[in-house]
């Protein structure tokens, strides 16, 4: 089952409020928003990270007009210096190109944070659904209540 039908599936069993857009391949966060209809702000980036040691996977989710601050990520974990991975363990991890990854855990294997500031801004969130063509706009409790990522501030201070 491809991560888009898994998705879909996923919501529609857990009676999430949620639209698909299909749309031209983009991976741009402003470019994609633009197509959408939606502010960057709601985009849901996510970011595959890693300890150095590549012990510890954890996707970061954050605000799509908002930049990761990796030192903020690995304190709010309690770990070691983070890194990004690479885009092939990436879609090794996560069954998906770079752009194209949603922001829900690939398993248990990957934690999952997420900046309140997504969740808090928007009534809904929108992301790239496991392909460069397809979204999803999904309202921000559902995301939270079917996702359960830890919730902590990663966002590189603006300016």
């Amino acid at each position: 089952m491809s991560v888009f039908d898994h998705l879909q599936q996923l919501l529609d069993g857990e009676g999430a409020r949620f639209r698909v857009l299909e749309h031209p391949a983009e991976g741009k966060s402003d470019e994609v928003a633009r197509i959408r209809g939606t502010t960057p702000g709601q985009g849901a980036k996510a970011m595959l990270c890693k300890t150095r040691n590549a012990r510890h996977w954890v996707l970061a989710v954050l605000p799509g007009d908002q930049k990761l601050d990796f030192r903020l990520l690995a304190t709010a974990l309690g770990l070691p210096k983070m890194t990004m991975a690479s885009a092939e363990e990436a879609t090794e991890r996560t069954g998906c190109v770079i752009g194209a990854i949603p922001p829900f855990s690939p398993g248990p294997q990957v934690a999952l944070v997420v900046d309140p500031d997504l969740v808090e801004r928007h009534a809904e969130i929108a992301f790239n659904a496991g392909r460069l063509d397809r979204s999803m706009v999904l309202n921000a409790q559902d995301y939270v209540r079917i996702a359960q990522p830890a919730l902590h501030r990663i966002c590189a201070p603006a300016g």
